[in-house]
């Protein structure tokens, strides 16, 4: 069940493309912070009346901190544009048209429907949207900023990509230079119907050198070995391997969340290369100082999945560290901060280096 509330719009705090944050007051309520996507419900202003979605806030659960407009009473019809024949949050009050990027009335339709391959192109597959930052980070501080970094968001999480502070800033910065949302996920500069169609459009659409594929903020976790909708990283890298792409995978690794099943070498890691993911890749693991770390990393994996199932290289993650400093951008993952978790950063940088010098090795072969 949802916990509905009606409230006033009491001013408007930030607006960006389809997103607008807002401060209400709910009678007999404190004040407090609300989204409008204005894709879903249309624009907002002060003054407005809403009706609002409040059962994170008020069961304090890990998607709280904000209420969420349902409807805008002030402002009740809102037309939606022509183009676009394909809903997602499908059979929902929510659902949304958009123009996919492969169906017939797309103007790249034909050009997708065209690409079979990915020629060898670079992937990033992660588990986190904290991972994206320093992914990217790792990529621009290899290759520079001549390489094309296109984010695919899954909906493995949040599904409005225009939420995402993290895209805003480094969409700002330079580190992404274009978004797809795939799935349910929606608001990304193109719109995709799955996975696979999301990575062609990457490649020949967005025009990518590398990929990073992740789903967007929020996570869901169940604590038991398959309930955790980080599963689709195995999934993703089958996905790539089936359409001829390389997929490089982000390793959860963490030595300052102190849950057993998270130490060292995430269960979410294990799970999904070696349960969910049936083709191989490349895991990229950041050189690490201290050997008690290293030596753990190294029993763990050696216990995760069948030997010689996916590759393992060793990148120092570094210079994707150095490189978010340099551009101002400040990343956290469940709330900590690479002084905080190292090696988890470190981790996706590690990767994001990797993958731009596949990017340079592909160009020479194809030269």
């Amino acid at each position: 069940m949802i916990r509905i509330r009606q409230g006033r719009v009491l001013s408007v705090k930030a607006r960006r493309p389809n997103f607008t944050e807002i401060i209400v007051q709910i009678p007999g309520e404190p004040e407090q912070k609300a989204y409008n996507y204005d894709l879903l419900t249309g624009p907002v202003d002060t003054g407005d009346t809403v009706v609002l979605n409040t059962t994170a806030v008020a069961r304090k659960l890990g998607t709280g901190g904000a209420h969420f407009v349902m409807a805008n009473v002030s402002r009740t019809e809102h037309n939606a544009g022509q183009a676009g024949h394909i809903m997602k949050l499908r059979y929902s009050p929510c659902q949304v048209k958009v123009l996919a990027a492969e169906e017939p009335d797309s103007p790249y339709a034909e050009a997708i429907k065209n690409t079979t391959s990915l020629d060898g192109l670079p992937v990033v597959v992660g588990t986190l949207h904290s991972m994206l930052a320093p992914a990217a980070a790792g990529i621009k501080a290899t290759a520079g900023d001549r390489v094309r970094v296109v984010y695919v968001m899954t909906d493995g999480a949040a599904l409005p990509l225009p939420m995402s502070n993290l895209v805003r800033d480094l969409k700002a910065t330079g580190l992404v230079d274009a978004t797809i949302t795939c799935g349910h996920a929606f608001g990304g500069d193109w719109e995709c119907v799955n996975i696979y169609t999301a990575l062609l459009t990457a490649k020949t659409i967005a025009r990518a050198d590398v990929v990073i594929v992740a789903m967007g903020p929020g996570i869901v976790g169940t604590a038991s070995p398959l309930g955790f909708t980080g599963v689709e990283q195995g999934e993703i890298i089958n996905a790539v391997n089936i359409l001829g792409g390389r997929p490089v995978a982000i390793p959860r690794i963490s030595f300052a969340d102190l849950r057993e099943r998270h130490y060292g070498i995430s269960h979410h890691t294990v799970t999904a290369l070696g349960k969910i993911a049936l083709t191989s890749c490349v895991v990229v693991l950041p050189e690490l100082a201290d050997y008690r770390q290293y030596a753990l990393v190294r029993d763990q994996l050696s216990q995760a999945w069948p030997e010689g199932k996916h590759s393992l290289v060793w990148e120092d993650g570094r210079p994707a560290l150095a490189e978010l400093a340099g551009r101002g951008i400040e990343v956290t993952s469940m709330g900590r901060s690479p002084a905080d978790d190292p090696v988890f950063f470190l981790a996706a940088g590690a990767a994001g280096s990797y993958a731009a010098r596949l990017t340079a090795n592909l160009n020479e072969a194809q030269s």
